[in-house]
């Protein structure tokens, strides 16, 4: 689909979805639409869209975005998946449009361990900055391309090479727990 015919097209979920899959097909692993039932009618109030994808997909598929609409960034979270770090990155699309036409739009994606870089997003969307600085200190993800990685949450002495949320042996231990009373 081309960009002229992108921005003539409905914006609705179902829109949304086939064009996704007709662009990038394969490189989706998953996709799934989920209406959220709100309100004394219990009418659809707006739509999420979880779409899993390989790491190297992540840009094109923010790019993609912006072609329906700016994709206002909410937050990304991250957990410790055992040989890989699974981040996911929460979007809205249509905020504006009014009810049962906003589109929240995750990507789900798997950073393995053996190689924990990610493309920042921070030059298409400089308000992620503070979401890819989380990442990198609590799950040791590192963001290519963004300007700034100093802590936000931990001490300015602590050892960058402890990541608080893995599970393997990067993350805490027993000396980093202090008794609070």
């Amino acid at each position: 689909m081309h960009k002229a015919t992108l921005s003539v097209v409905a914006k609705s979920v179902e829109e949304l979805k086939s064009s996704l899959e007709e662009k990038f097909g394969d490189k989706i692993l998953s996709i799934e639409v989920r209406s959220r039932v709100a309100g004394k009618q219990d009418e659809t109030s707006f739509y999420d869209v979880w779409i899993s994808c390989s790491k190297g997909d992540l840009v094109e598929l923010v790019e993609f975005l912006f072609s329906f609409d700016f994709p206002i960034f909410h937050v990304m979270s991250g957990d410790d998946i055992g040989n890989a770090v699974l981040l996911n990155y929460h979007f809205s699309l249509f905020t504006g449009a009014g009810r049962g036409k906003r589109i929240g739009v995750v990507l789900s994606l798997e950073v393995p361990k053996e190689d924990l870089t990610m493309p920042s997003l921070y030059d298409k969307i400089p308000g992620i900055e503070y979401s890819e600085r989380e990442m990198h200190e609590m799950l040791g993800v590192s963001f290519n391309g963004l300007p700034n990685q100093s802590l936000v949450f931990l001490p300015e002495d602590w050892d960058e090479k402890v990541h608080p949320w893995r599970r393997d042996d990067s993350g805490l231990s027993p000396k980093h727990i202090k008794e609070l009373s």
